[in-house]
């Protein structure tokens, strides 16, 4: 099933409303990473509040099958549906106003928040399937990725939080549970570094396509991708090990790329081991 024409046909029906300035295609589609698992997602940028009875619209020109129906929270109104053949939609939308605030805050303002990281990341990397002029405008805003979002995501990630010292304690006391957790955590924590490191937007707040990701990483530890799987599937010891020499590695990357960046406090919490 070519979901690319599947997405390039829905686009067609929303782009009737004149209230719609832009459509943006996102997710495992827009970066031809899509299997037999992958659905569409569809951001819908417009200028002034849909309606219930224009966003169910397309939806009821395709017989669809509404799946979730979120009204607007968090700044946005989402819901998910089913075509008749049984392709996944998931569409996100956005006043234009919200969009260009996000920029603002990330771009001129380096906010680190993810949530927001992801819109950008999903202009950025995103398809245009309508509004051209206003995709190029917002692609443009988010091109350079700023020196000081860099800073705030090293200083911010390097933080790896106390529960991180607690590790051996957890080996000990075979709390699996809790450690993998912690474990989790500190590698989401090391991507955050990475990301800033490599000028990248956060694409999805948990790091879906991880591999992908580090392929475009510049700035890495050697063999990085499969060390950070072999952590979680490996001995825990030996996760614990090799996740502490990975933390060091990057502290090294930080300190050689950054150089001017005081890191002292994080890397002192760091070193402390109950």
């Amino acid at each position: 099933m070519d979901l690319l024409q599947q997405s390039i046909n829905m686009a067609a029906l929303y782009k009737e409303n004149q209230k719609i300035e832009a459509i943006i295609l996102a997710g495992s589609v827009s970066k031809n990473l899509q299997d037999e698992h992958s659905d569409i997602e569809l951001h819908i940028l417009w200028s002034s509040p849909p309606t219930d009875a224009e966003r169910q619209y397309p939806i009821e020109q395709i017989g669809g099958t509404i799946l979730s129906y979120h009204p607007y929270e968090e700044e946005e109104w989402s819901e998910a549906y089913l075509n008749k053949v049984g392709i996944k939609f998931e569409i996100s939308s956005f006043l234009v106003g919200t969009v260009e605030r996000f920029i603002y805050e990330v771009v001129d303002k380096y906010e680190t928040d993810y949530d927001k990281q992801c819109i950008l990341a999903s202009i950025h990397d995103g398809v245009c399937l309508f509004g051209k002029e206003k995709v190029t405008k917002l692609k443009n805003r988010v091109a350079t990725y700023p020196l000081a979002l860099t800073h705030n995501m090293i200083f911010e990630n390097l933080w790896l939080g106390n529960r991180w010292n607690n590790r051996q304690a957890l080996l000990k006391r075979q709390d699996w549970l809790m450690l993998y957790d912690v474990m989790c955590g500190v590698q989401k924590k090391l991507f955050g570094v990475l990301f800033g490191l490599n000028r990248m937007y956060i694409h999805h707040p948990v790091f879906k396509w991880m591999e992908h990701n580090i392929e475009h990483m510049q700035i890495k530890p050697e063999d990085f991708c499969n060390r950070m799987s072999k952590i979680l599937i490996g001995k825990p010891k030996r996760g614990v090990k090799e996740l502490e020499g990975l933390i060091e590695e990057i502290i090294r990357l930080v300190k050689e790329h950054h150089p001017d960046l005081d890191i002292s406090e994080q890397m002192e919490s760091i070193e402390y081991v109950k």
